[in-house]
């Protein structure tokens, strides 16, 4: 992270900047004294830290030629009335793409993630996951369905950016077969699972740990109407951090406790939501992996390419365990 500078210097080189600075300035009164670089995420987003007298800001940077800031304004105020601790919108231009939010500080889980922390900050994640599945039945259609469509169109990322672009390998007759067959079965195992409101992307970079109401939850402007193991199977699989298979069967049955405390209904027994958890990693991981081979291609973005490695481990592990996906582990050791 860099270090805060006044704002003439930070906004020499760059004029989209000096048009933030200029948006923020005139919300906050012009008495912004420095301005730091935060963050970016796995799109064309930027995200900068505003110095306002004793406090400080986030203000998103989302070019609106690549995407719309609606839809994380709009699922942050539903978010904010059941209570789930997401950044509150002070100010919003929607024609530029700059948004004015809270800034939940500079500590991720990942960052603070060990195996004296994990079991607290893994009950607080669980807590607020209970809460935003819950807060379903308030309106189910609130969100776009996860639906046949998008969970395809994500798994064909693999072929078309991973083992195409990435490995620069093309397919035979028999393999495509397999990979059309297996993302046939993994859809239909998705869209079996109860729906619930689904974070999309709820693992240990987009949790922060903060003081009250931990963890801030950011990045969950894609949110879906999905399956019910899928936010639990980003945080325990997570493809940043690795934990025994103990561990995490653990904490998963922590979840369920708490689920059934909660009076959510999962639908299912232990055994076929640990099946249901099992073949949503692979649907997410087999996305992740073409996901991040076009971040490094398409956007430039080297550092996703690192995670590659865990993301088809995991994919290894679970497709050795199902009868259903033995084609689908060959494939991918025979890829590696």
């Amino acid at each position: 992270m860099s270090a805060a500078l006044p704002l003439r210097q930070f906004a020499r080189n760059d004029p989209r900047i000096r048009e933030l600075i200029y948006w923020v300035s005139s919300i906050l009164d012009n008495n912004i004294t420095s301005i730091e670089f935060a963050s970016e995420d796995a799109s064309f987003r930027r995200y900068f830290r505003i110095f306002h007298g004793d406090r400080s800001y986030i203000v998103m940077d989302a070019p609106v030629e690549h995407m719309s800031i609606e839809p994380f304004a709009r699922i942050s105020r539903k978010f904010i009335e059941h209570n789930i601790n997401v950044p509150e919108i002070f100010a919003a231009d929607f024609q530029k793409g700059f948004m004015l939010i809270t800034d939940f500080g500079t500590t991720t889980y990942l960052q603070i993630l060990n195996n004296s922390t994990a079991d607290y900050l893994y009950d607080d994640a669980l807590e607020t996951l209970i809460r935003i599945q819950q807060a379903t039945a308030s309106d189910p259609e609130f969100l776009p369905p996860y639906d046949d469509s998008l969970l395809r169109t994500e798994m064909n990322l693999l072929p078309s950016w991973y083992i195409a672009k990435h490995l620069n390998l093309s397919l035979n007759a028999r393999w495509t077969d397999v990979l059309e067959n297996t993302f046939e079965f993994l859809i239909s195992k998705a869209l079996e699972q109860p729906k619930v409101w689904v974070h999309l992307d709820y693992h240990s970079r987009n949790l922060m740990y903060v003081d009250r109401r931990n963890p801030g939850v950011i990045d969950f402007q894609n949110a879906v109407l999905g399956p019910v193991t899928y936010d639990l199977m980003s945080l325990l699989r997570d493809v940043y951090i690795v934990w025994s298979e103990e561990q995490v069967q653990k904490w998963i049955r922590l979840y369920l406790s708490k689920a059934d405390q909660a009076g959510l209904n999962l639908g299912c027994d232990e055994r076929e939501f640990a099946q249901w958890f099992d073949l949503m990693g692979v649907q997410r991981h087999l996305k992740i992996a073409g996901i991040f081979s076009r971040l490094y291609y398409r956007d430039g973005k080297e550092q996703f390419l690192q995670s590659i490695p865990t993301t088809l481990q995991y994919i290894e592990n679970v497709s050795n365990k199902h009868q259903e996906l033995k084609q689908l582990h060959e494939l991918i050791k025979n890829l590696n």
